[in-house]
């Protein structure tokens, strides 16, 4: 566990817009997992019933209390491997009331620059709460978890991985004691998981793709100048910046440890 050899579920956590459903499709099609995308979804915006989650017709027979999903990822997970991507936010605070689940499973933490998330996620939904950019999520979980597990989780950044897709997955899949699966990152148009078409307007660009592309890095003053100037007609996102710049900091730190 943690890193140190076979795993029964390992767990990507993420925020929105963060490039993660690209990284779920990666690992989907390595073809030896059970993938689920974002069951805690579900105890979020139906259990809780937060708010009604812009873009999406959630499919309400999927488990919407936190232990029933707990339930369903361990359940598959007597049958094989287990992979999940889902927004901390989603399961902060309920999480800290089963601290073993940080030994039982491995723990994956991404980021992205979030002048870029921020921009993506204020064109679907201009009504976005704060704590649902999800940065300062990100960093109270990682803080959980490497207390509750003796082993601090793998950060991974997204714009390293359009870099280099297969470099960052490799690492990914060595911390996490998998094969290399090069047939991870092509995949056919027509084979969209079933359980994104419930979500479907937050993922087009990810079902339209074939696979994951090298991508040569952004120059960074292009990045601020473009959030700038989105920022002038709306000076919420300045605010949104400033809160959770910080953490997005601190998770960065840490890049490619774990």
């Amino acid at each position: 566990m943690n890193g140190n050899g076979p795993f029964s579920i390992a767990a990507l956590w993420v925020h929105p817009r963060s490039m993660s459903t690209a990284i779920e499709r990666i690992m989907r099609e390595r073809g030896d997992l059970f993938c689920f995308h974002e069951p805690f979804m579900y105890y979020y915006y139906l259990g809780l019933g937060k708010r009604k989650l812009p873009h999406s017709d959630l499919d309400i027979g999927n488990p919407t209390t936190f232990a029933g999903i707990v339930r369903e990822l361990e359940e598959k997970a007597k049958y094989g491997r287990v992979f999940f991507k889902d927004m901390s936010y989603y399961v902060l605070p309920e999480i800290f009331r089963y601290p073993q689940l940080a030994n039982r499973m491995d723990h994956l933490i991404l980021i992205r620059n979030p002048r870029k998330s921020i921009l993506s996620y204020y064109k679907l939904d201009p009504g976005i709460p704060r704590n649902e950019v999800g940065l300062e999520a990100q960093w109270v979980l990682y803080q959980w978890l490497e207390e509750n597990s003796g082993c601090a989780p793998f950060v991974l950044e997204a714009e390293r991985v359009q870099q280099d897709p297969v470099q960052s997955m490799t690492r990914v899949w060595s911390y996490l004691g998998l094969d290399m699966k090069p047939e991870a990152f092509e995949w056919g148009e027509e084979s969209i998981p079933a359980d994104w078409r419930s979500v479907s307007g937050w993922h087009r660009d990810a079902m339209a793709s074939t696979g994951i592309r090298q991508q040569v890095a952004e120059d960074e003053r292009a990045v601020e100048q473009r959030f700038e100037e989105a920022a002038r007609k709306s000076p919420r996102l300045w605010e949104l910046l400033e809160y959770h710049l910080p953490f997005y900091e601190k998770l960065k730190a840490r890049s490619g440890c774990g």
